[in-house]
């Protein structure tokens, strides 16, 4: 079926519309030429830079051609959703500062406090898309939140929600990066909306902040050094030279965005999907390291934390309060802690709690 221009156009405002009524902070449309991005994927990809994440390198051109893998693809309405949590104080930056300066602290990514992102997007998502198709007729479309492979940066840059930082997250003058991105895959040929330009100018604090240097250069990070994906990617043993970078970080980093100058302008979700669970914006590392399975299931049913399971919960924790060390060096609560673990059944966790116990000198 064929539409005039005057609809289309008609129907993308109305699209966004329904966006902003579905709890997402802005919606625009871009079209699906990744040609642009397909070398640079393919260079990170030859340097290795993915690490154990098979899944970046694997379905062949789907990622860069979008049509491969939705067949019929025309359109990408990209959408992004604020999650700064609802009760974040105005110096929501220094509290998580201060954060990470107590060693007894477990830091968490303020993006991992809430439900998991995955579901929120992509119900909303799946309602933005069933009420195009009661306005428009019979459409063919897929929705997506980072649940595929999909260049969901590259396509928010190329449809106008912002630009990519130096950090490699995307950046928007309203809302800096704390935001998520979703996707619906149409092959309903709306309009496409321009690009923006860039922001970050001479600005180099994200590269300068990361812990362990995992942003190499602008625009370029080795995901191997990243926190983010040695807390939450890697499955095995975190490298021995790294874990002394991760002080107090337990699930995710967060660094890089707080010093970003563009944060400042971060929004505050209108969701309670995303308000903060079970204390995680003020737990002790202790007080994590003492749940048992079953409780680590119960206390984050419906958190994206539970994905990365008990066992690699307990490593991360181990190395935080190894890096204690640094601080309290022999603590006799932590020491007593991370002996409570000693004869865990998992070589992995057993593994991190004697390095743990050899920072603080302990037999």
């Amino acid at each position: 079926m064929s539409h005039t221009p005057e609809q289309l156009a008609t129907w993308a405002r109305s699209i966004k519309d329904w966006g902003r009524a579905l709890g997402f902070a802005e919606v625009r449309v871009a079209d699906i030429d990744l040609s642009a991005a397909s070398g640079h994927l393919q260079q990170w990809l030859a340097d290795g830079f993915h690490g154990q994440m098979a899944f970046m390198a694997a379905h062949g051109s789907m990622r860069t051609h979008p049509e491969q893998l939705v067949p019929g693809t025309v359109r990408v309405i990209s959408a992004r959703m604020d999650y700064l949590p609802r009760q974040s104080s105005e110096d929501w930056r220094l509290h998580e500062h201060r954060r990470l300066n107590d060693p007894s602290a477990a830091v968490i990514s303020v993006y991992a406090r809430g439900r998991d992102y995955h579901k929120v997007l992509r119900s909303r998502l799946q309602q933005l898309a069933e009420q195009i198709a009661d306005t428009v007729g019979p459409i063919g479309y897929r929705v997506f939140s980072d649940s595929a492979p999909v260049m969901e940066v590259e396509l928010a840059q190329k449809s106008g929600l912002g630009w990519r930082g130096k950090h490699t997250l995307l950046l928007n003058r309203e809302s800096g990066s704390m935001f998520f991105l979703g996707e619906i895959y149409t092959d309903l040929p709306l309009p496409v909306d321009q690009a923006v330009s860039a922001h970050c100018g001479d600005c180099t604090a994200c590269i300068d902040i990361c812990p362990t240097q995992a942003i190499i250069g602008p625009y370029r990070l080795d995901a191997r050094r990243c926190i983010s994906y040695l807390t939450i990617e890697l499955k095995e043993s975190i490298p021995v030279e790294l874990r002394p970078l991760m002080g107090n970080r337990i699930y995710g980093c967060d660094d890089c965005q707080l010093v970003c100058p563009w944060n400042k302008f971060a929004q505050r979700s209108p969701l309670p999907d995303f308000d903060i669970r079970e204390g995680l914006d003020h737990v002790t590392l202790i007080e994590l390291f003492q749940w048992s399975e079953q409780v680590f299931n119960q206390r984050l049913a419906g958190s994206p934390i539970r994905r990365i399971g008990h066992v690699r919960w307990l490593r991360n924790i181990a190395v935080a309060l190894g890096n204690a060390a640094d601080h309290q060096r022999g603590d006799a609560s932590i020491v007593h802690a991370l002996r409570t673990r000693l004869d865990h059944a998992s070589d992995l966790v057993r593994e991190h709690v004697l390095w743990a116990l050899n920072r603080h000198g302990a037999d």
